[in-house]
């Protein structure tokens, strides 16, 4: 009887550890996770001479030449698909930079200058910069690697690098060099990516869930056309302009966090400017997003103010008071 009901004991353990370890395995297999995109890094594309140049009003500027770079490295392609499935494992959702060039390609070195009597104070987008804005994803990776001659086979030195497409910022980095192996570079590198990869994915959601706590990181820059009749120290009401737009800030921010850097009669410099990931209808909020809100509310009353909103990739926007 006793050995009966011992059984009975453990195998009502054994389904209670079931349950909770797949609960366990569901809750994080549901959480939620940033959107990636994978790119080779500025010195892998340097070392392999994948550079090409644009105009940024009238300053050459040099940037990878992504495009050609997956039509012509054999090894590219692979690497970029191997670690995305790896990552797709780990629950981010991959958006395909590749497919994403092929449709921008033709706009690659546009030419954003507005034809505005006040066009100088515009910063035109790069081509990476349309890139991000395109893609929309919360995190750009950037991978180097480089194949070492072993005396059996070779080895792969990489870095994986992880940047917030909105600010530029650093999130998480990790390096290292595999070991010894015949395989294909790209399976080797995958497979030593994969062995290493769980303190790569903590700093990640950990920077993620800080993020939804806390809001996105964006600048915001108001400017006045010369030759608008008003300026940012115009009252309306018992407010000089400049008060009343400090005041929606603080009223459309995550907790009110933003600073008001630099300003003058003509100009407002807000950084460190905190926006919530989505808006009311569960839309990804950018920096343009946020700046059409401050835009529509300018036009009402009492300001019946008209202005122009100007971009510089997801997270700066310039919004430009006096006209289109």
């Amino acid at each position: 009887m006793k050995k009966t009901t011992l059984w009975l004991i453990a195998v009502c353990l054994i389904a209670v550890s079931q349950t909770l370890t797949a609960q366990s395995s569901e809750a994080v297999a549901g959480a939620k996770k940033p959107t990636l995109t994978v790119l080779p890094s500025d010195n892998w594309c340097a070392a392999r001479y994948f550079m090409t140049t644009y105009d940024d009003q009238g300053t050459e500027v040099k940037i990878p030449d992504y495009m050609t770079a997956f039509q012509q490295d054999s090894e590219l392609p692979m690497v970029i698909a191997n670690v995305g499935a790896l990552l797709t494992d780990y629950g981010y959702s991959i958006k395909d930079a590749e497919q994403e060039l092929k449709a921008i390609i033709a706009r690659a070195q546009e030419d954003n200058v507005t034809t505005s009597s006040t066009s100088r104070s515009y910063l035109a987008e790069s081509p990476l910069d349309v890139l991000k804005r395109r893609v929309k994803a919360d995190i750009l990776l950037q991978i180097w690697w480089k194949v070492n001659k072993e005396a059996i086979g070779h080895s792969v030195s990489f870095t994986i690098e992880a940047f917030d497409t909105y600010t530029s910022k650093r999130i998480a980095t990790y390096s290292g060099t595999s070991t010894a192996s015949e395989e294909i570079i790209p399976r080797l590198l995958a497979n030593t990516i994969r062995e290493n990869i769980a303190t790569f994915d903590r700093q990640l959601t950990s920077w993620y869930n800080q993020m939804e706590t806390n809001g996105r990181e964006i600048v915001l820059t108001v400017r006045c056309w010369d030759k608008w009749d008003k300026n940012l120290e115009t009252e309306f009401g018992d407010k000089e302009l400049t008060d009343w737009i400090d005041e929606w800030m603080a009223a459309n921010t995550v907790n009110g966090q933003y600073n008001l850097t630099d300003g003058t009669e003509t100009f407002a410099q807000f950084e460190q400017v905190m926006i919530p990931l989505c808006d009311a209808n569960g839309k990804a909020l950018d920096a343009r997003a946020f700046a059409v809100q401050l835009q529509r509310h300018l036009k009402k009353e009492p300001f019946l103010i008209t202005s122009k909103v100007m971009i510089r990739g997801l997270g700066e926007a310039i919004l430009v008071l006096g006209e289109k």
